[in-house]
């Protein structure tokens, strides 16, 4: 393993809290409250209070603004705060911009939230019924929910590649087994390769298990600084490197415009993820993949290096594949737009995971990548 690029930056950013409250269809409160109230768990987890906090970034589709927030909580001044777009793309680069303050002593103890209320508060493309900008070539034509966006492409890669749908049903089946196993998780009844190939069609080929779960949620994370967690009682989960990307003509969903068919930003994280981590797939223990739906998986296996183009199937047919969304994922924990899949990568580390991975050294999270998007490894040591 080389040194990451970062090396010579003067801190390393460490995650020294966590917190979510309970997952549901209904979380009976406003996403304002939630949040709020995650980040104070998230602050209690690191032995920390408002009064350390100087910097907070969110999510752009986050019903509630860092100032709002800050008022709310009483947090006296934000030296650093900021935004990331392009929802479930945001997460990693969320988090990967507050260790960029720490790093370069812009700020001390830095919070990142998700709060959203996506099952008790509708659908957010019901009540859009003007097609403007990109959707004007999409909505006329059928592209109206993000799972048909994904089921052009899913249909692309079964007929480059010659999956059938038991490839993805293994995906599903896969993840409700470790939902089961955390008590957190909404999806709890187990699943046969017979309950998914019957389930209903939502968009031809992805049938119902294919398609992550519709969750209230509230989560947060908190950062300082390597030296920082000296005065702290907990187990310090180190930001060994991270990296964003978009790649040529880069649409929301649907990004059939390049010239080039099937490639995903995610495409274009890995290569920069690995150069700035000083690390390869290879010294990867554990990973957790955005999984909004079951071909994103295999699809991130490939892109980010862990088998060649097309072999994803037959590699985790044959387990050779790290162990993957261990709490249940997107599709069987809870869909917070990735954030408890950050959750998960730091709960693996700190080995504190209820599908625990062995002996893990680091633990690669992704965000969603059929956005322009992002990619964050977290360490057991720091460089």
């Amino acid at each position: 393993m080389s040194r990451p690029a970062w090396a010579g930056r003067q801190r390393q950013a460490v995650v020294v809290g966590i917190h979510a409250l309970p997952f549901s269809k209904n979380i009976g409160m406003t996403e304002r409250h939630g949040g709020g109230l995650a980040i104070l768990g998230a602050l209690q987890d690191a032995g920390l209070s408002v009064a350390d906090v100087d910097g907070m970034y969110r999510f752009v589709w986050e019903g509630t603004t860092e100032m709002e927030m800050a008022r709310i909580l009483g947090i006296e001044n934000l030296r650093m705060f900021g935004e990331v777009d392009y929802g479930g793309g945001a997460g990693c680069p969320a988090v990967s911009h507050a260790a960029l303050a720490i790093e370069n002593g812009l700020a001390d103890v830095v919070v990142v939230w998700r709060s959203r209320n996506r099952s008790s508060g509708g659908r957010p493309w019901v009540s859009q019924l003007q097609a403007t900008g990109q959707d004007q070539f999409e909505r006329p034509y059928g592209l109206v929910r993000p799972v048909d966006g994904m089921a052009l492409h899913t249909r692309y890669w079964m007929h480059k590649y010659g999956w059938g749908p038991e490839v993805l049903g293994r995906v599903a089946i896969t993840q409700r087994e470790l939902a089961r196993r955390n008590p957190a998780a909404v999806m709890q009844k187990p699943m046969t390769m017979d309950d998914y190939l019957g389930a209903r069609m939502i968009a031809d080929p992805l049938r119902l298990f294919d398609c992550c779960l519709e969750t209230d949620g509230a989560l947060a994370m908190v950062l300082t600084s390597a030296e920082r967690t000296a005065d702290l009682e907990v187990t310090p989960v180190y930001v060994t490197g991270f990296a964003m990307g978009s790649g040529p003509q880069c649409y929301g969903m649907t990004f059939y415009y390049d010239e080039v068919l099937g490639v995903t930003p995610a495409k274009y994280v890995a290569p920069e993820l690995w150069k700035n981590t000083g690390l390869q797939p290879e010294d990867m223990d554990v990973v957790q993949f955005y999984d909004a739906f079951t071909p994103q998986i295999p699809v991130s296996f490939e892109e980010y290096g862990f088998c060649g183009e097309g072999e994803a199937p037959a590699y985790m047919l044959e387990g050779k594949n790290p162990p993957y969304n261990t709490s249940g994922g997107g599709l069987s924990e809870a869909y917070v737009h990735g954030f408890n899949l950050l959750l998960e990568g730091v709960r693996q580390v700190r080995g504190s995971s209820t599908t625990q991975a062995k002996d893990v050294q680091h633990s690669l999270v992704t965000s969603g990548n059929v956005v322009p998007t992002g990619a964050i490894v977290f360490s057991k040591e720091p460089w």
